[in-house]
């Protein structure tokens, strides 16, 4: 039997038992395709308690939270929960060196003191429906993928407009199975969202960096908002008469914990995922993509680390943006030593073989010649695509040069005969308004060195890359070295220095913008931004819609070779069920994982002393005291994170996951390092995804923050 199952991962051979974990799947189409399943593994409930369309469901208490999370209520005046990584923005926006909120932590006392966030938004799924036939209505084979994309688009608009008109919701239509199959959502869109509690770094960030992606983790990634709508419950701008959103549903919380074996379920938004991909896409990117990256990135993160250990107010800055950067860099490093571990492009390989082997007897689509038209796609493309990756690590990243990008409205408008005086003036004052935000979290020094660093790393590449001529040209005058050419261009221009910039805005004439076209960051940004458009685009353009054209047709094929599988469509930010088990893991040889951290891991790692490990005072002595009351489990102990076989990615963070009976036992927040090539490829030994043990955030918000009246407003069932 060993054999047999050693024989079939070398092959990569798809056995639906051994990849019972894996997968994103229509909430729409659980009960045909899982429900089943999903009750063999342990669920409860049936797929019509999680998604219905003539009741409300599980699903109407998930929601899209930013635009880049997820988020659930937990009470039915609106109250939600999401991680602390995702409500960051916000606690920064509302932090300073007096009210250090990140340090601190904030917890409002009564609704009075929740804090709204300007430009935050929640989205909740009213509904989602197949318009396969309406949106591919006309389009012929003979077509090619411009003509059927343009077609498309226009199907598409006709239908938004009406679903637009007709419901007054958001109306998408989003793509599955590489345009294969069209599904249209409407979405209800909140804008008067408000801060309600948040936990200090200490706990809500606890690890750092040190610990991104990793297990064992003993982070409390939380943090709570309020919905608040206009008096009919429908959403509306901020406005003080508005009040707390009363939901159709929330989820109960449930203080029984997990263990081992236990089923449990993910509901959210994933983000992106790649599952499909051929072995040439793979190779490119663990050879190619992922090195630039993680070197490129490895520069910035040593710079902002190194001023924000002697500076606080630097700290501050750039805590969210260190955040950003890191998280990607260290994604990348175990995404490649993933692929790596299990030979994925090897895998590929064997996989494309038996596909050759099926299509040349196969009829219909011709899909023995899309294996050939990845070849010959790819080959060429190496070059451009890690010029691209270049471009926009390096020639992006100083954030005065995207400022400067942000004058271009400014400039054009001002060029324009038809426009008046009167709307330049105002374009104007809107982009000054614009900067607040950008000059509160900004830093010369540190962008100086980046920038430094960034330009020398650009023009080292060589002709391994396209580089831009005027990067060549600026940096061929200062013979390589880029220290001379960015003091210049720091000296001369007024864009890094906010009094400057604002009293320029403020006296801002039409004729001034020659003024801005000769600024050195603004000449820099356009240049690059010409490069991009003349070089980069035309070839990437034409790279995907020829990729998308064989993806459609590759993706039809592997479905129809393996017409006994269930299919679920890669991630793009739509709802979906991802459901497994708890289950711990062997990440190396003799390094085996339990399922689950207790409070004592975090007093272990404060012991260490380092910068990413801080503990609390007032937590400490809670841990001293054993003060866990009803949140300890059996054996005593506060149990703060577990992990699961369930398979997330990206914009899952803050997804609940939820028990055999769809209770609330979990918030999700990462991966598991060892596996985060599950968004390329998914490998059910090592890929779990991390959540944050619920009862761990209630106990933060009632014994460590005091603010226990949120929690009667919760239904928690022991």
């Amino acid at each position: 039997m060993k054999r047999l199952l050693s024989l079939i991962i070398i092959l990569g051979i798809s056995v639906p038992s051994l990849l019972a974990d894996e997968g994103m799947w229509l909430p729409l189409l659980l009960q045909k395709v899982n429900e089943k399943k999903m009750q063999q593994a342990g669920m409860k409930i049936t797929a019509e308690d999680i998604y219905s369309i003539n009741k409300s469901s599980l699903k109407d208490a998930v929601m899209i939270f930013g635009g880049g999370c997820t988020g659930e209520l937990i009470s039915g005046d609106g109250l939600l929960i999401t991680n602390h990584h995702c409500g960051y923005g916000e606690i920064q926006a509302h932090s300073s060196v007096e009210h250090d909120y990140l340090s601190d932590g904030f917890w409002a006392m009564n609704r009075e003191e929740e804090l709204p966030n300007p430009g935050l938004t929640v989205s909740f799924m009213k509904s989602m429906e197949d318009v396969t036939s309406f949106v591919l209505n006309g389009v012929k084979a003979s077509m090619n993928q411009k003509e059927r994309e343009t077609l498309i688009r226009k199907r598409i608009k006709v239908l938004t407009d009406s679903l637009h008109k007709s419901s007054g919701l958001e109306a998408v239509v989003e793509k599955y199975y590489y345009g294969n199959q069209w599904f249209v959502i409407l979405y209800e869109d909140f804008k008067d969202v408000r801060l309600v509690g948040a936990p200090p770094s200490s706990i809500g960030k606890f690890g750092g960096d040190t610990d991104n992606w990793m297990w064992p983790r003993h982070t409390g990634d939380f943090s709570l908002f309020r919905i608040y709508a206009n008096k009919e419950n429908k959403p509306a701008a901020y406005s003080k008469d508005n009040v707390p959103y009363k939901s159709e549903r929330f989820y109960t919380i449930s203080l029984k914990g997990v263990n081992e074996g236990d089923f449990t379920m993910v509901y959210g938004y994933p983000g992106r995922t790649e599952e499909y991909l051929p072995s040439q896409a793979i190779r490119l990117q663990v050879d190619e993509v992922n090195p630039i990256r993680i070197s490129l990135r490895d520069k910035r993160l040593d710079i902002m680390n190194r001023y924000a250990a002697i500076n606080d107010t630097i700290r501050i800055q750039y805590a969210a943006k260190n955040a950003g950067v890191a998280n990607g860099w260290k994604k990348w490093i175990g995404e490649s030593k993933g692929i790596n571990r299990m030979n994925g492009v090897s895998k590929k390989e064997a996989f494309e073989a038996r596909f050759n082997d099926w299509s040349a007897t196969a009829s219909g689509m011709p899909y023995k010649e899309v294996l050939n038209g990845f070849e010959s796609l790819y080959k060429p493309y190496n070059y451009w695509k890690r010029s691209e990756v270049y471009f926009q690590e390096a020639g992006l990243s100083a954030e005065i040069v995207r400022l400067a990008l942000r004058f271009r409205g400014l400039v054009q408008m001002s060029q324009q005969k038809d426009s008046s005086d009167i709307a330049v003036k105002r374009e104007a004052i809107k982009l000054k308004q614009s900067l607040d935000e950008f000059y509160k979290d900004y830093s010369v020094v540190v962008d100086k060195d980046i920038f430094i660093s960034m330009l020398d790393s650009y023009y080292a590449a060589g002709n391994s890359i396209r580089i831009p001529a005027y990067l060549v040209t600026l940096m061929d005058k200062e013979k390589g070295a880029s220290a001379k050419l960015v003091a210049d261009m720091f000296a001369s221009s007024i864009l890094p220095y906010k009094d400057k910039t604002y009293a320029f805005l403020d006296n801002y004439k039409r004729k001034r913008a020659k003024q801005i076209e000769k600024d050195p960051f603004y000449r820099f940004a356009k240049a690059m931004v010409e490069f991009s458009i003349s070089e980069l685009q035309p070839i990437t353009g034409k790279f995907n819609r020829v990729n998308d054209s064989l993806m459609r047709i590759y993706m039809a094929g592997q479905m129809e070779m393996q017409k006994d599988r269930d299919f679920y469509p890669d991630a793009n930010f739509t709802l979906r069920v991802a459901y497994g088990n708890v289950k711990g893991f062997t990440a190396a040889d003799a390094k085996n994982y339990r399922y689950y951290t207790t409070l004592d891991g975090i007093m272990e790692k404060g012991d260490i002393g380092a910068y990413d490990y801080v503990v609390d005072p007032k937590l400490r002595q809670l841990w001293l005291n054993k003060d866990y009351g009803q949140f300890a489990d059996k054996t005593g102990e506060l149990r703060t994170c577990f992990i699961a076989t369930n398979h997330t990615t990206g914009g899952n963070s803050g997804s609940p996951v939820l028990d055999a009976e769809g209770r609330l036992i979990g918030v999700n927040f990462d991966r598991c390092w060892e596996g985060t090539m599950s968004d390329l490829m998914y490998d059910p030994m090592v890929c779990r995804n991390i959540a944050l043990d619920i009862r761990y955030a209630l106990f933060i918000i009632d014994r460590f923050a005091g603010a226990g009246h949120l929690l009667k407003e919760m239904r928690i069932e022991e």
